[in-house]
C-alpha cells in the first residue's frame, strides 16, 4: 500500500520519521515501529522468525537436546517474547535494557551454539518484520526504518557478542539468504520443535481435538523451503488465499484507524506463564534459576 493514499491522519508517525536519522536516531524509529505502527504485525512475523530457526538442524537439535519447546512451549515463549521487549521498549543500553541481555547471554552459555547460527537468528528479526509487513501491512516500512531496525539489533548482536554482523543491510541480506539456502534441510528434530510451536499457537484458539484442523491456516504463512524443512506438505491453495486474503483486507481497514495514541508494552501484558509479574531472571529455562547472577 503506498503511503500516497493514507488518511492525513494516519501519517502522525511518518512526519515525525522524517525529521529523524536512522542511525542516530535508530531506536527511537524501531521503537515507533514496534510500539505503536506495527505491534501486532511484528508479534506475528517474530513468531515466524522463530520457525525459521527451527528449519536449521544444528539450531533444532540445540532446542530438542533442552526439551524446553517439549515440557515448557508457553514458558519458553513467554521468556523469549519478554527478553526482546525488555531490550526494545526500555532501550539496550537501560538498566532493565542490559539486564535482559546480560540474563540471555547466561542462558545461551550453556548451549554449544555456532556463531553463523546467531547469526542468522539475528537476521531473522532484521529481515522478518519487514517480510511481514510488506505482505499485511496497512503500509510498507520506509528505508529510514529498515536502516534503524537493522541498526538497532546490530547494537543488540554486539551487546551479546554475536561476531562478524555485517556493516550494511545489502550484506546482511545477503548472508540470510545464503545461510537459508545452505541450512534449511529436512531433519526429525525441525519437525519435533515446530510441532510442538504449532500446537502451542493452535491451543491459544482451539481445543486439542481441532488441532489438525487449524493446522492448514497456521502454515499458510510459511514459504515452501520453510515448510520442505518441517517435512509439511503446502497447504490447501484455498486456505493459502483465504488466510492471505483475511490478513491483506485486515491491513487495508487498519489504514483507516487513527493512529496509536499509547504504546503497545509487551512487558506490561498478562502472560500464561507470568499472571502476577515476573523479575528479569525468571526468565529462561527453570534449571538455570538457582544459578542466576
Amino acid at each position: 500500500m503506498a503511503d500516497i493514499f493514507l488518511p492525513p491522519w494516519r501519517k502522525k508517525y511518518l512526519k515525525e520519521i522524517e525529521t529523524l536519522d536512522p542511525i542516530k536516531d535508530h531506536l527511537r524509529i524501531a521503537q515507533i515501529a514496534v510500539l505503536y505502527e506495527f505491534p501486532w504485525d511484528i508479534t506475528r512475523a517474530l513468531e515466524v522468525a522463530l520457525f525459521r530457526t527451527f528449519a536449521v538442524p544444528s539450531i533444532s537439535k540445540i532446542l530438542s537436546n533442552s526439551q524446553q519447546f517439549e515440557k515448557h512451549p508457553q514458558k519458553r515463549y513467554d521468556d523469549t517474547d519478554l527478553l526482546l521487549a525488555e531490550i526494545v521498549e526500555h532501550g539496550y543500553d537501560s538498566e532493565r535494557g542490559r539486564k535482559a541481555i546480560e540474563r540471555m547471554n547466561f542462558i545461551h552459555s550453556h548451549y554449544p551454539i555456532a556463531q553463523e547460527d546467531y547469526l542468522y537468528v539475528l537476521s531473522t528479526f532484521v529481515f522478518e518484520p519487514g517480510k511481514w509487513i510488506e505482505r499485511f501491512g496497512y503500509r510498507k516500512l520506509t528505508e529510514k526504518e529498515k536502516i534503524a531496525c537493522y541498526t538497532l539489533w546490530k547494537e543488540i548482536g554486539r551487546r551479546m557478542g554475536i561476531q562478524n554482523i555485517p556493516d550494511t543491510l545489502e550484506e546482511f541480506k545477503h548472508f540470510n539468504e545464503a545461510y537459508e539456502a545452505k541450512n534449511f534441510v529436512f531433519h526429525d528434530n525441525n519437525r519435533k520443535i515446530a510441532t510442538f510451536t504449532e500446537n502451542l499457537v493452535l491451543g491459544w484458539f482451539l481445543p486439542e481435538a481441532m488441532y489438525d484442523i487449524g493446522r492448514p491456516f497456521l502454515l499458510a504463512v510459511m514459504d515452501e523451503k520453510l515448510l520442505t524443512a518441517f517435512g509439511h506438505e503446502k497447504p490447501n491453495p484455498l486456505v493459502q488465499t483465504l488466510v492471505t486474503t483475511v490478513l491483506k483486507t485486515r491491513g487495508t481497514v487498519l489504514s483507516w484507524f487513527p493512529t496509536r495514541k499509547q504504546p503497545f508494552l509487551h512487558t506490561q501484558q498478562k502472560t500464561k506463564t507470568y499472571p502476577k509479574g515476573y523479575g528479569i531472571n525468571d526468565l529462561g529455562p527453570e534449571k538455570l534459576n538457582r544459578h542466576s547472577t
